[in-house]
């Protein structure tokens, strides 16, 4: 068994979760659950053009790669898990131990580095099923790329004399949104009913009914709420929280949800990754 722990702090908010279970599964899972939950894109439109500017605060294809390579590179001798750590200022992974001594770090932040020896070749294959790591040694290079792409600060890379461990930090875009929407692990398996229930805009009623439910009370508290303050859904007449036409539709980070929700099917959508 291997483990992936999320860490997770955002103002007076702070999450803690550990995916636990065979490789390539929890590597999915937390990938999935990052680019859902901590993953947002800003965009900002100008008067003098027609195209906006868009932007995410941490691209998806470097949190996957930093992911990944920590996976793939860490000691599967060694107890510790692979850290994942989100906080409004930057995109944290910590695996150990560090790059082996035959990778210098200069080549390494350089985009440069070509490791002669690999830590776990047997389970070197699984990783190329992701997307991700396509081939040796082009991680680190991929997330120099993304970050650039997206206008974001560098990546930095750290690790020690001794390489007892490897750190890789993503800086968050100067001008992403801070506000990072986040759903407690209670409740995840009821907003991803929520969300996968929704198809336009919708009555309270005829959401409730989508899901199967009929106490309303809970509903409200374990399924909708939740949802609506993780920023999923969206009311149609914001103003007027209360008015018997009042709907409820995905907002765009919702959508992304219900997309990836439905790609993963039917079974993994009601599966907590816990």
């Amino acid at each position: 068994m291997s483990a992936v722990a999320l860490l997770a702090s955002g103002g007076d908010r702070f999450e803690e979760k550990v995916f636990q279970g065979p490789l390539g599964r929890i590597t999915r899972d937390a990938i999935d659950y990052v680019a859902r939950s901590y993953l947002t894109e800003t965009v900002v439109k100008h008067a003098d053009r027609s195209e906006a500017e868009r932007f995410w605060n941490f691209p998806r294809v470097a949190t996957e790669e930093a992911i990944v390579n920590a996976v793939y590179h860490r000691s599967y001798e060694e107890r510790e898990p692979v850290e994942v750590r989100i906080s409004p200022e930057d995109f944290v992974v910590l695996s150990f131990p560090g790059p082996d001594r035959s990778v210098s770090m200069e080549d390494l932040r350089a985009g440069r580095a070509v490791s002669r020896r690999y830590r776990n070749r047997r389970i070197g294959e699984f990783p190329k099923e992701l997307d991700p790591t396509e081939g040796r040694s082009t991680g680190v290079p991929k997330i120099l790329r993304a970050m650039e792409n997206n206008g974001s600060p560098p990546p930095e890379f750290e690790s020690d004399e001794d390489r007892t461990y490897f750190l890789i930090r993503l800086p968050v875009h100067e001008r992403a949104e801070r506000s990072t929407p986040q759903v407690t692990p209670q409740v995840i398996p009821q907003v991803e009913k929520t969300v996968l229930a929704v198809q336009g805009e919708m009555l309270r009623a005829e959401l409730m009914d989508a899901i199967g439910l009929k106490d309303r009370m809970h509903f409200m508290n374990e399924y909708l709420q939740p949802a609506l303050d993780a920023g999923l859904l969206e009311m149609t007449i914001p103003d007027k929280p209360r008015s018997s036409k009042q709907r409820y539709r995905l907002t765009d980070l919702g959508r992304r949800w219900q997309a990836d929700l439905a790609a993963r099917g039917p079974d993994d959508a009601e599966r907590d990754p816990e």
